[in-house]
């Protein structure tokens, strides 16, 4: 293995875990789908999948009934994030790729991409592409 590839086995290494939802800006503010803290989680597995989830931090109410209302389900809905798939890194451009296989949201499977940058060994911060003004820290739990 060469010095560059244990290199960049060694920043792909630096994801694996499960990570706990620190905080999620928007346009350098409070994500006004997300409110001011928002929970949730996102895991790196070594075998290369990942799942993440993100849902609002105001409450969420509960369905009057088991069957929601059109209303509910759409105010359940807005703001979830929920997917899962493969991921890769890319190195050179310090990005991690999400390779959506499923998703709350069909219409978002999807590879998307997210720049990061590790603070320390517990905290990393997600920038996406798509986005750029959006980020989203991310805290390791411990093992």
């Amino acid at each position: 293995m060469t010095s560059d590839t244990q290199a960049d086995e060694a920043l792909r290494q630096r994801f694996i875990g499960m990570w706990r939802c620190v905080s999620v800006t928007h346009n350098g503010g409070l994500s006004p789908d997300r409110g001011a803290n928002p929970t949730g989680y996102i895991v790196y597995h070594p075998s290369g999948a990942m799942a993440a989830q993100i849902m609002p931090s105001h409450p969420r109410p509960k369905f009057a009934s088991r069957e929601p209302t059109p209303e509910e389900a759409k105010a359940a809905f807005f703001g979830y994030i929920a997917y899962f798939g493969t991921f890769s890194v890319d190195v050179a451009n310090s990005t991690v790729i999400h390779h959506r296989q499923g998703s709350l949201n069909p219409s978002t499977i999807e590879d998307v991409v997210r720049r990061f940058e590790f603070i320390g060994d517990n905290r990393v911060v997600l920038n996406p592409l798509e986005h750029p003004a959006n980020k989203i820290t991310w805290e390791r739990l411990p093992d």
